[in-house]
């Protein structure tokens, strides 16, 4: 008789997960609270792989099998010989086959209750995709929105402090949406880490309180936000954060400060917008980048770049920007920041009562 093989719905039933693919392949999307234990490394993966192509399936297996041999006999070495016989892993790789299944065989011959997860890796890439079409529509959102530099993303995360839910997509994806939105020396997730990610938080909200998420655009950096979430973000009520011009300068030159000690950097993000900006207002930019003028350099990224690209896309993607709610301040510190989230969030509260 067949035995059962554990499937996504049995995770929880295992002490710990093992991602026996390549540190790559891991690196890119794994199960979460999986530890990498690769049977091949990265190296050995393109080795056999070659051997397979141009040599054969027989040669290329026998010289995979010793790799993966070494390679379980040195984890068993490093990493499980203090586990007890009770303990109950769950070993998966690309597809449930013999990668997973090879470190499965042996630690059943130890005698541990082993697990071969079926469908392996594949398996839970597509429970990922199908919750993230599943979810959204379950979920009410209210939209933070405003022109660059309104400290969106600080008065989502004092919204959470709240103790409100709250969608932070920005952070997930490691970028701040816009065309100097790279964080320098913190690389972007792959798109199914971030679809990963993305899963993990949603899964932790209820659809009994709306979620509060910032107005993004379909990309973030170089990642997409699933179809059934913007679309369903899209359709929120709208909160507008309507800040003066002077407090959106002051923000952007502390949360960016990064750029003013990388100039060279900041250059060449701006060379992005070539096709946008007339040569003579980037050579003018560049000069005051040159010259360290800061303060000047971002109200003219604001007013001739940023904001009009604002105001030409604030009603068209969004349904809630007919009945937004506005919030008005002069006033981008922490303290201002923080007396916004209250007022956002209590704006909830009174719509109840």
């Amino acid at each position: 008789m067949k035995q059962h093989r554990p499937t996504i719905a049995d995770l929880a039933a295992y002490d710990e997960i093992i991602d026996v693919r390549s540190p790559a392949e891991f690196a890119e999307d794994h199960i979460p609270g999986a530890i990498n234990c690769p049977v091949l490394d990265d190296a050995q993966r393109a080795e056999v792989g070659t051997i397979y192509k141009q040599v054969s399936p027989f040669e290329a297996k026998k010289i995979g099998a010793a790799l993966v041999a070494e390679n379980i006999a040195h984890h068993l070495r490093e990493r499980f010989l203090d586990r007890p016989k009770t303990w109950k892993p769950l070993i998966y790789c690309w597809r449930g086959g013999d990668r997973s299944g090879s470190m499965m065989t042996i630690f059943r011959a130890i005698g541990w209750q082993a697990g071969q997860l079926d469908g392996g890796y594949k398996a839970w890439r597509t429970h990922v995709m199908a919750r993230l079409q599943e979810l959204p529509p379950q979920f009410r959102f209210r939209v933070v929105s405003g022109p660059t530099g309104s400290a969106k993303t600080r008065i989502l995360q004092g919204i959470e402090e709240l103790g409100e839910q709250v969608l932070d997509l920005e952070t997930l994806a490691s970028h701040k949406g816009s065309v100097l939105g790279v964080l320098p020396g913190q690389p972007q997730p792959s798109q199914k880490g971030f679809e990963t990610m993305l899963l993990g938080k949603m899964q932790t909200f209820t659809p009994d309180r709306p979620i509060y998420v910032e107005a993004e655009s379909r990309k973030i950096g170089n990642l997409h936000v699933p179809d059934a979430l913007i679309e369903r973000i899209r359709n929120g009520e709208c909160l507008n954060v309507d800040a003066s011009l002077d407090a959106r300068v002051d923000f952007l030159l502390k949360d960016y400060d990064y750029f003013l000690t990388l100039p060279e950097f900041l250059m060449s993000r701006l060379d992005a917008l070539r096709s946008l900006q007339s040569r003579e207002t980037l050579g003018r930019w560049q000069q005051l980048i040159h010259d360290q003028q800061w303060p000047t350099l971002v109200r003219e990224l604001l007013e001739l770049h940023y904001d009009p690209l604002y105001r030409r896309s604030q009603n068209t993607n969004y349904s809630g920007m007919a009945t937004l709610q506005n919030f008005t301040t002069d006033d981008l510190t922490p303290t201002g920041i923080a007396r916004l989230a209250s007022a956002i969030a209590q704006s909830r509260t009174a719509q109840m009562a």
